[in-house]
């Protein structure tokens, strides 16, 4: 168990990714307004030799767990929201699960790639009708006359989706519905019927784009199948919900960079701002704004910590994963919008940093689980029951 100290090793971590931070920071603003996938910054990151902290050894990575991927991601997003996202995806994405339930050979084949910052992954769960409800998703897996699989579907708001070079896809099999029936497959950009259909310009983290995949007929051969969808079990259904929570460990550390750097830059703002006379820091009012945001987000970094360091079946665990998330992304909103205020006119332009940082922060809260569904998990955990969303008698 990780205590309120960290050691000499996790220290230096930190400090290699505060270097990373240092070196993205003067591109942030350019991935937000271009709105171009940070490629700069993932050459940096490759230099860093940062992206195959979680990879186990055996596939050339450092084996890591999700908590020293928490403290690299904090500090980054601390410099770019944008490159931490990209980041994200390596430590706390498709990997981490291929590295619980892939095969030996799905392991041998991928994480080698994502260990060298070659080989970047997104994850398509997210359809038209299947949001936060994922289990309604159609996205179906066939086996045709001719013996081939075959995936058939539309994913929309893929996160970093038309820069991805594979694609972790959960599907259903055909007759299938609710948790019954679920898989997940592989699919690697340019195989024949996969087409990035558009991408959807958004609020913030505008650097990695939110982007519309098609499917038709796309052709998956066994090596690709990393669930079997199965009509008579819920696995797919079980393992779509536990590798959120890696992700959604990540998602609060992102907060936490982005506010922690809303919340410096307040204090340095506030310490030379003069009105009446005086820095601005000097009135109590706003010195009671300052305590309140670092409280957030030391509250926040505990409850983080917490869920970094537990494991539930190769996972972070869920209760501690909903609480952590919860609480970072509600902590983010209230900091970055207190740094706005704090700023004054000023901070509601683009000439200083803060009016991004609150809007990089505020998508997160929807990312990965909402606030709502995170309140919903929380509940079932507290009272051991378990509530259902839909209307009595629907299926």
């Amino acid at each position: 168990m990780i205590g309120f100290d960290l050691d000499d090793e996790h220290r230096d971590l930190q400090e290699r990714a505060r270097q990373v931070a240092d070196a993205v920071r003067p591109l942030a603003r350019r991935w937000d307004e271009d709105e171009v996938f940070p490629e700069a910054s993932l050459d940096v990151l490759r230099s860093s030799g940062l992206l195959g902290l979680t990879v186990p050894v055996e596939h050339g990575g450092h084996g890591k767990g999700v908590f020293e991927a928490c403290l690299v991601l904090e500090e980054i997003a601390a410099g770019c929201m944008a490159t931490a996202i990209v980041a994200q995806m390596f430590l706390n994405g498709p990997p981490r699960a291929l590295a619980v339930v892939g095969t030996a050979e799905q392991q041998a084949r991928l994480l080698p790639g994502v260990g060298r910052g070659e080989r970047y992954f997104a994850i398509a769960m997210t359809e038209p009708g299947a949001g936060s409800s994922g289990t309604e998703l159609v996205t179906r897996l066939t086996r045709g006359a001719d013996g081939v699989l075959r995936l058939t579907g539309t994913k929309c708001y893929i996160t970093g989706g038309d820069r991805a070079d594979t694609l972790l896809v959960f599907c259903r099999a055909a007759g299938s519905s609710g948790a019954r029936g679920i898989g997940a497959v592989v699919v690697e950009r340019g195989q024949p019927g996969f087409d990035v259909v558009e991408t959807s310009p958004k609020m913030g983290s505008r650097g990695v784009a939110e982007a519309t995949l098609r499917f038709e007929g796309v052709e998956i051969d066994g090596a690709q199948v990393v669930v079997p969808p199965d009509p008579d079990s819920t696995a797919g259904a079980r393992l779509l919900l536990r590798q959120f929570n890696p992700e959604r460990c990540g998602n609060a550390a992102m907060c936490l960079g982005v506010a922690r750097a809303a919340l410096e830059d307040s204090v340095a703002y506030t310490a030379q701002r003069e009105q009446f006379g005086r820095p601005i820091v000097e009135f109590q009012g706003l010195q009671w704004k300052l305590a309140d945001m670092a409280v957030r987000l030391e509250t926040a970094r505990l409850a983080l910590w917490r869920a970094a360091v537990s494991t539930e079946d190769g996972f972070p665990a869920l209760r501690h994963t909903a609480v952590a998330k919860l609480v970072a992304n509600e902590a983010a909103q209230f900091v970055t919008n207190e740094a706005i205020q704090l700023h004054g006119h000023r901070g509601y332009t683009r000439d200083v940093p803060v009016e991004r940082y609150f809007r990089d922060v505020r998508g997160m809260a929807l990312a990965g689980g909402t606030s709502e569904v995170l309140r919903n998990i929380i509940a079932e955990q507290v009272t051991g029951r378990r509530f259902a969303q839909r209307p009595a008698g629907a299926p």
